[in-house]
């Protein structure tokens, strides 16, 4: 009989799943070591790249004075900015990390091929810029994005940036499976955003402290270098596809893993 992931989402609901601290973060640690140099370059290029975009069109619009200006620490503090302004920054905010979501799931996906020995090239970073990926991914995104970056920066604006904060944690961690389960598992967005938040409900202590020890390990870049953080932000993203295989699984025929 084919399971399928939502048979698997549906079992989890009902049983629940066991997971082992150590086992997943072996796992991810052993699978980053595999992609740590090559996404890293990759990261650093497009880093640059995207930088020089928005650089180009900031000043396509205004003069070089204007735009340092408006990049000043204080000018960019919440309560500095009008309502407009705060709305048109988290909007653009928003769509740029809609539209690099594909991208993410290369990241994502680098991993899954570097587990089985299997090449990946700069080509398998965009693999997700294409139907029905994006759609979804764009969409759940989106979703994810209004309430852990928008809402937040209203209260922000409101002057009440601890609620905000506590927003924004509280949705990246029980949405974190979304991108996963849509390329994995290719479930609709809103169909993942409600499992991601399900299988994360079902061990948060653990999953939580996986998600800590990754932010850490992920800003030990940040020792010494600065840049060297694009080779460790890797880790997060080799964290979330062994926490999806552990919980999920693959299996090359049915795309899940049957687990004792």
């Amino acid at each position: 009989m084919i399971r399928t992931t939502q048979d698997r989402i549906e079992e989890i609901k009902k049983n629940g799943y066991t997971l082992d601290f150590g086992n997943v973060f072996n796992h991810a640690f052993e699978n980053y070591k595999k992609i740590a140099l090559y996404s890293g370059l990759i990261l650093f290029v497009g880093i640059i790249l995207i930088s020089i975009l928005l650089a180009i069109i900031a000043l396509s619009i205004f003069d070089s004075e204007t735009v340092l200006e408006k990049l000043k620490a204080e000018n960019l503090q919440p309560e500095n900015l009008s309502l407009n302004s705060m709305l048109i920054f988290s909007g653009v905010t928003i769509l740029i990390t809609c539209l690099l979501s594909p991208f993410t799931a290369g990241l994502i996906k680098m991993a899954y091929c570097a587990e089985r020995d299997e090449e990946f090239h700069v080509s398998t970073m965009f693999e997700y810029y294409k139907a029905p990926y994006f759609k979804e991914l764009f969409i759940a995104i989106l979703l994810i994005s209004l309430l852990s970056t928008g809402i937040p920066e209203l209260l922000d604006y409101a002057q009440i940036p601890f609620v905000g904060f506590l927003i924004t944690i509280l949705t990246t961690f029980f949405t974190f499976l979304t991108i996963p389960l849509i390329i994995f598992g290719n479930l609709k967005a809103v169909e993942a955003i409600q499992a991601s938040v399900l299988i994360v409900s079902k061990q948060p202590i653990v999953l939580l402290g996986l998600f800590v020890i990754g932010i850490i390990a992920t800003f030990v870049g940040l020792i010494g270098c600065c840049i060297g953080i694009v080779f460790t932000i890797p880790f997060m993203y080799s964290l979330y596809y062994a926490i999806y295989s552990e919980i999920i699984g693959f299996d090359p025929e049915t795309g899940i893993e049957n687990r004792n």
